[in-house]
């Protein structure tokens, strides 16, 4: 590991300035991927800027009705909070299925969004990796990929993102706020990753210096009727190899509107636009959630050793909107 200095910030523009003063420093908030990846040597940064003190943790209703989350929120408050799990139930259980309770009590929401990808070539400082060393080519086409990128990977990256709450809130439509030294910003959720392409050491469009201070959910009444579903290779604390978040309602039969997006088969959360337009004033049958699936699926260039991800999430997409549609539609009789 690098030896490197240590500063706690107590403002947001100290902690901006910091930054900027000194380009190879680093945000730090829970630690919970930073530091693992500083004791690979993966990460180096000269300087780590401490924000957990900053006043970001706050988790409040928004005067439109939605919700504005800090970006220093721990994981655990975020599930806990009870209109997280009144107004947006999917993302509680996304947070939820994600890493160990002990984990969740340190990590934070900003922090959450930036943990980089858990390929084994990107943590393996002896291997080639164009996301660790751009141009230096990608181990894992050719190596052992089982859990890798079915969506919108590149001949220059095939790793997956891993976090179960940056799903969640890419069907829930979020938008990040950031703040530089230049001043205030936002992203759009659909803006806030990249696409892989040729850059993939470029994950997000965060300019250079800039601190997530909150992420900010629009009111949407669907979001009450979500819900996230992780399939991982083993019950306990494990990463996805495919999950899925969805938001439903279901009016006489029919699909009024309809959230979708995908975990653990892109670099980045995958928003089902494709599935959503599909099912959008069709009926919310089996065979309709089964062949939006499919349609979102046929963009899908799955390597030798995971293909098994099309049909996994084909019918984990088929069982959760099943699900939703059963829970949205009204017993016959009852009021709207």
């Amino acid at each position: 590991m690098r030896e490197f200095g240590y500063q706690r910030a107590h403002d947001v523009a100290g902690a901006v300035a910091l930054l900027d003063a000194a380009p190879e420093a680093r945000f730090l908030g829970g630690g919970t991927n930073l530091v693992d990846l500083m004791k690979t040597g993966v990460e180096r940064p000269a300087l780590l800027v401490d924000v957990t003190e900053l006043p970001l943790d706050g988790i409040e209703v928004t005067a439109d009705g939605g919700l504005c989350v800090g970006a220093t929120a721990t994981n655990s408050d975020l599930a806990a909070h009870p209109e997280v799990r009144r107004r947006y139930p999917a993302l509680a259980e996304a947070v939820l299925a994600g890493a160990s309770g002990q984990l969740r009590n340190m990590a934070t929401v900003g922090g959450n969004l930036l943990q980089r990808t858990r390929c084994g070539y990107f943590a393996d400082t002896a291997r080639p990796c164009n996301k660790r060393t751009p141009g230096s080519g990608c181990s894992a086409r050719e190596g052992v990929h089982h859990n890798h990128a079915i969506l919108g990977a590149s001949a220059h990256c095939v790793a997956t993102h891993p976090s179960d709450m940056a799903v969640a809130l890419a069907a829930l439509d979020a938008v990040v706020s950031y703040e530089t030294a230049s001043g205030t910003g936002e992203l759009a959720w659909e803006d806030f990753y990249l696409p892989v392409g040729d850059t993939p050491h470029r994950e997000t469009a965060l300019p250079p210096g800039a601190l997530i201070t909150g992420v900010t959910l629009p009111p949407a009444p669907v979001a009450a009727r979500s819900r996230y579903r992780k399939v991982r290779e083993r019950a306990s604390y494990a990463f996805a190899i495919g999950s899925a978040a969805a938001a439903l309602d279901v009016r006489d039969g029919v699909v009024h509107e309809v959230r979708l997006a995908f975990g653990a088969v892109a670099s980045r959360p995958w928003r089902a636009r494709t599935a959503e337009r599909a099912l959008t004033g069709g009926p919310a049958t089996a065979a309709a959630f089964a062949a939006a699936a499919d349609a979102e699926l046929a963009a899908a260039e799955p390597l030798p050793d995971n293909a098994y991800k099309v049909p996994l999430l084909r019918n984990v997409t088929v069982a959760l909107l099943s699900e939703l549609a059963d829970r949205t539609e009204p017993t016959e009789g009852a009021q709207r």
